[in-house]
């Protein structure tokens, strides 16, 4: 949908192709926009991938010329490992609440166990009341109730587990030194009251051969839902290659 340069965002976990439907209609505005819903999500909640898997599958069904990307949070993390994967296929890259993965191995292997153990507790009390609980984290405190967007999230309990067992952050390995094939422009974006992830915007930046950020005012984690025409004016302002 849309015309202008090829973009394609990647939602966040818990999300489907059809979320953040305001922030996607106006990047539309000047976008030929394409989302697809991941593994685990939406139409391909019976697909399991890891990050890595996640990237091949997408290049395999994407245009050959070069294309942006954009993603947020889950969808962030899978857009860096197409940029790692296939740097030549991009023309510039956005990530929007996104992480390099954790550096410690011990804090790594940690944080597996709790994604483990968050993916048991879906299956445990099925998708509708895990989303309850997920939406009601700190980390979503300032993002205002939308039916419209919590009937677009991914209800299918055994794919959102799925989800986390095989791409969850606690799987991503750290991506500080594996970035440098990718020399196009990038954005990298949080949310200002999103604390750790302004920190997380900055190790990107370093990270990233030719890039900027951009801290959004008055918005948390889910910057793009809070703020969606000022966030989608940052990515559309990013100059393709």
């Amino acid at each position: 949908m849309g015309s202008g340069p090829l973009l394609v965002w990647l939602h966040g976990f818990t999300q489907t192709k059809n979320s953040a439907h305001e922030f996607l209609s106006i990047l539309a505005g000047s976008n030929e926009l394409l989302t697809i819903d991941l593994p685990g999500h939406g139409e391909n909640a019976a697909l399991s991938a890891s990050l890595d898997e996640t990237a091949d599958l997408l290049v395999d069904v994407l245009p050959n010329e070069p294309f942006g990307l954009g993603g947020y949070s889950f969808g962030g993390r899978v857009a860096l490992h197409v940029a790692r994967r296939y740097p030549e296929r991009l023309s510039h890259l956005v990530l929007l609440s996104a992480t390099l993965g954790i550096r410690d191995k011990t804090q790594r292997r940690a944080r597996r166990e709790r994604d483990d153990a968050l993916a048991e507790r879906i299956e445990e009390i099925g998708a509708d009341a895990f989303l309850d609980e997920w939406l009601s984290q700190p980390l979503f405190a300032s993002l205002p109730y939308d039916s419209r967007e919590r009937r677009t999230r991914s209800h299918d309990a055994r794919g959102l587990a799925m989800s986390l067992r095989h791409a969850g952050t606690g799987t991503q390995h750290w991506l500080g030194e594996s970035l440098g094939g990718f020399k196009g422009p990038s954005l990298v974006l949080a949310g200002a009251s999103d604390k750790k992830f302004v920190l997380e915007a900055r190790r990107l930046q370093d990270a990233l051969a030719s890039s900027s950020a951009a801290v959004v005012a008055d918005a948390g984690h889910a910057a793009h839902l809070e703020r969606p025409a000022l966030v989608a004016q940052l990515v559309s302002d990013v100059q393709p290659q």
